[in-house]
Formats: structure tokens, sequence, C-alpha cells
């Protein structure tokens, strides 16, 4: 076991630290605000009108993603079902609806290819350090587990993760099963994990699930985005094994 310092509080007993992948790990404001322009222009285009307040919904304004909005925190499924809401209201039916909205992200993220956001400074060092100790290391993302094992492949991962988990059915943040089910598939206690995150989403979901402790980073300095962490951090170098 080990012990982890993050500002002023030390975190001990930890065996194993699970991570958030969007806006935590990896730096994807811009990739999201273009998905979320993408998919409202497709729609725009089926449904003519609707695109500016599907942006709305998604969480950009003026070309500007809000970090606590629902492209940038939600899960794929939960997307689909509120863009398909907006659509249901020009009068058609919910299925044709929902087939609209989940063509439409499936086409905006097509566009981008195999490509995906960069990893924020420090991640991947930070990644590195922890590996060589006894930590076993996660992430627990809101996108689905396919997005998640294509975001290790391609940042190559794979030696310093033991598990890369999404979201694929009914449970999703802050659901404290999902937080559960993670911990299990590492073979760990919840109250031996931590959970570093960059929304409320993640704080809750950790702290109903008797995590040992929950690490929020806002990048931006908005703590209101993380609120129920224990310690905010603003960089991931502030996530420090005790000697």
């Amino acid at each position: 076991m080990v012990d982890i310092k993050c500002g002023n509080i030390t975190f001990t007993n930890i065996e194993a630290i699970l991570f958030d992948k969007n806006g935590t790990l990896e730096d994807s404001e811009t990739f999201l605000r273009h998905i979320a322009q993408k998919s409202a222009r497709i729609i725009d285009a089926k449904i003519p009108g609707i695109g500016e307040p599907l942006l709305m919904a998604f969480g950009v304004d003026g070309g500007k993603l809000d970090l606590a909005g629902l492209i940038a925190v939600a899960s794929r499924q939960e997307t689909e079902v509120a863009a398909a809401a907006y659509i249901a209201e020009t009068g058609r039916g919910w299925f044709e609806s929902l087939q609209i909205s989940r063509q439409s992200l499936d086409e905006a993220e097509k566009s981008f290819g195999n490509t995906h956001a960069p990893l924020f400074p420090g991640a991947l060092e930070l990644l590195k350090n922890l590996s060589i100790t006894e930590l076993k290391l996660g992430i627990l993302s809101a996108a689905t587990t396919e997005e998640v094992q294509g975001f290790i492949n391609y940042h190559q991962l794979n030696d310093y993760m033991q598990l890369g988990m999404g979201v694929d059915g009914n449970i999703s943040k802050p659901d404290p099963r999902l937080f559960l089910q993670a911990c299990e598939s590492l073979g760990v206690e919840p109250s031996k994990t931590l959970m570093v995150g960059d929304s409320v989403g993640d704080m809750q979901m950790a702290k109903n699930g008797k995590a040992n402790g929950c690490v929020g980073i806002t990048w931006i300095g908005r703590n209101d985005n993380v609120k129920g962490a224990d310690v905010v951090i603003n960089k991931l170098e502030e996530i420090q094994v005790e000697a």
C-alpha cells in the first residue's frame, strides 16, 4: 500500500487510483466542442433551426465549451437521449428521434477518424511514476469502454493501466455502482481507492461508493466544477507518492 500526498492532504493505505478520462488525463475540450458543433450541424441539416438550441444543450455557447455541460461530462447514451429530446420536440416520434441523434453523433465522431485528444501536461509522467509503485491504476470514464480502450491504445498507456472502463449500459456517473464495479475489476477495496476527476459526478460517485478519497482537478480554477472533492488540484503533478 502507498501513501499519496495532494496539497496539504495525505491519503494513506492506497492500493489503487482511478482516473476520469475527459478533462482529467485527456485535454479534450477542443475535441468535444468540435463533436458538439459537427453533430448540431448534421442534425440542423435534417431539421432546420434545431442547431443552435442543440449547441446550448450540449454546453457550447459562442464557441466556448462548458466543462460542466452535457457533452463534457455525460455518457454517450445520456447525450443521445438529451439530443433526441430536442429532436422529438419538432414532432418526430421518439424512436426516429433517437435514431437521428445516434447516427449524427456517430457521423460526427467518425469525421475525426481514429485521432484522440492529447494528454494533459504531466499525465504520462505521472502514470509512469505511479506504475513503478505497487499501485493499481485504471480509467473510469463516462465515455464508452471502446472509446476508453482506444484512448489507452492511442497514447500507449497499456503498460501503466490495469483497467480501462467506460459506460456501456444504464449505469452512469454519479451512480456509485460504477465505481464499485471498477474496484471489483481491479481486485481492490473502495476504501483503499482514490478517484481523480474533473466533475461533480466523479466526486459524488466515489464519495457514495466509500472511496478512500476524491481528488478534484480543475485546470481552469473552477472549484465549483469539482464540488465535494477532498482536495482540489490544478495540475496532475500535485499527485505525489510519499516516500
